[in-house]
């Protein structure tokens, strides 16, 4: 997967995902959790935050091509997620994101 510009990341996180998400180290869930760290982490078990069925069964861990699968058709990678989210089809959209989620650690 060729490299995303996390400054662009940033804009798409505060554009897209900010209503339903936090970043921050120790920040508070919304109807999403909190993504902090999000890379490399076992899908379904940010601590105090209530998942549905679909991602707690999912056993996947948030790789960056898991990730880029997931955030191109959420609905295609977690059959039955509850998440309204519909995706961002830009290729190079999911490079920025993902390079934006990747710092956060």
């Amino acid at each position: 997967m060729a490299p995303g510009d996390s400054i662009t990341g940033a804009r798409l996180f505060m554009a897209r995902c900010n209503q339903c998400h936090t970043i921050s180290a120790g920040g508070m869930h919304k109807a999403g959790p909190n993504l902090h760290g999000v890379v490399g982490r076992q899908a379904g078990t940010q601590p105090f935050y209530f998942y549905s069925q679909a991602h707690t069964n999912r056993n996947v861990v948030w790789t960056e091509e898991n990730l880029n699968k997931y955030l191109e058709n959420p609905k295609a990678f977690v059959p039955g997620t509850k998440k309204s989210f519909p995706g961002l089809k830009n290729p190079q959209d999911r490079r920025d994101l993902i390079a934006f989620l990747k710092e956060a650690h």
